[in-house]
């Protein structure tokens, strides 16, 4: 990589206490660009800069990767998340009827269905994980539906997903170890995109369906599949998570959603912004660019900080306090411009549905112990959530 220019070194490592919101302002202060010299990129920290780097592909690429490590972005090379038009149109081309908007109206019964079977289970045990039952158990259903995988006990998806995300940081114990796990995740994904396995009709069966028209390689396909189910799994189940937490240790906001349901998207979308569930990506620069006082050279890694754009004091009032009344939809939590997420339309719709089954279910959360966060350098979630439902009389 190029050396820096034009900003001093960051004083801070967006990978230590990565959920402190004292870190944030301080990457924030340090100015729009700054350059972190431990692991020699850049990381763009405020709003405007975030969605405008988001936006521009041209200038910053996605094809060489979104890791912070060259073996990383090697091995998705390809994927949707990894490549730049007119190539991601084509593959985003692949999933344009499943995920158009009739077709996700048209789930609208069957996935409200599924979850309130799931939600009334759970919340009838009275104390739970938020996370472990409820949380994680719902984008593994739905999605895993969505995308076809086999029926199966399904355990497994966010211990592979949590280990293949870690791949995108940088080196580290924890990386060493969760090998292991990357490995033979990926081994069973292959294992199950064949039509003997992936349900007809799936979105697996499109990206099928598209190496037998020509459109995708077998090899591109595999790709594809990957990242659908590493990406449409840790989303949804962070963000959830996160909702339950607040909920719980803000009762008042509860009490607003009960009273007026429609601001059950206020709350998923205020939720979103605040506990952005993927920190961020990184991108490479095509061209020398200037931002702010910053010369960041072409050929360099920069990390679009999705968090800390989203707490942006500048963008947002009081950005460290939940406000339902916000309704941030510009939030950058799924992303911005052509890289925005393909899933983000199912997401809010198990989301919305989770919120309702609840709202018919549950009069007040109330925390039984402490919530435990996720040790992840990119992934911004929390591993359990002891919860008691008090049930409405």
């Amino acid at each position: 990589m190029p050396a820096a220019s034009g900003a001093p070194p960051a004083s801070v490592n967006i990978f230590d206490a990565p959920d402190d919101p004292s870190l944030l302002r301080d990457l924030r202060e340090a100015g729009p660009a700054v350059y972190v010299k431990d692991h020699n990129f850049w990381v763009l920290t405020r709003y405007e800069e975030v969605r405008a780097a988001a936006i521009d592909w041209e200038t910053y690429s996605s094809a060489e990767g979104v890791a912070l490590l060259d073996a990383a972005n090697d091995a998705i090379r390809g994927a949707i998340i990894a490549t730049d038009p007119p190539e991601h149109d084509v593959i985003r081309g692949v999933l344009a009827s499943q995920t158009s908007p009739r077709a996700i109206a048209k789930l609208r019964e069957r996935i409200a269905s599924e979850v309130d079977a799931i939600t009334a289970e759970v919340v009838g045990r009275g104390t739970f994980d938020g996370v472990v039952d409820l949380a994680r158990v719902i984008p593994a259903r739905i999605v895993g539906d969505l995308i076809g995988i086999p029926d199966e006990p399904r355990d497994h998806l966010f211990a592979g997903s949590d280990a293949v995300n870690r791949t995108f940081g940088p080196a580290d114990a924890r990386l060493e170890a969760d090998m292991p796990t990357v490995i033979s995740f990926l081994d069973w994904i292959a294992s199950v995109s064949n039509r003997s396995s992936l349900r007809p009709g799936s979105w697996g069966a499109a990206v099928l369906d598209a190496v037998d028209a020509g459109v995708l390689t077998e090899h591109s396909a595999q790709l594809q599949l990957n990242a659908l189910l590493v990406a449409g799994l840790d989303t949804t189940a962070n963000a959830l998570g996160a909702l339950l937490r607040v909920v719980a240790e803000q009762p008042h906001l509860w009490e607003a959603v009960k009273a007026d349901p429609s601001l059950s998207a206020a709350l998923f979308e205020e939720t979103l912004r605040m506990w952005s569930p993927v920190r961020g990506f990184f991108r490479l620069t095509t061209r020398d660019v200037q931002v702010g006082d910053a010369a960041i050279p072409a050929g360099s890694r920069v990390f679009l900080h999705f968090q800390s754009a989203n707490r942006d004091e500048r963008h947002y009032a009081h950005p460290d306090v939940f406000d339902i009344s916000r309704n941030p939809v510009d939030h950058l939590s799924f992303g911005y411009g052509v890289h925005g997420c393909v899933g983000q339309a199912v997401a809010r719709l198990e989301a919305h549905t989770v919120i309702a089954s609840l709202l018919r279910r549950v009069d007040s959360f109330e925390l039984t112990g402490t919530p435990e966060q996720r040790e992840h350098p990119l992934i911004n979630g929390l591993a359990h959530l002891p919860l008691q439902a008090h049930p409405i009389s």
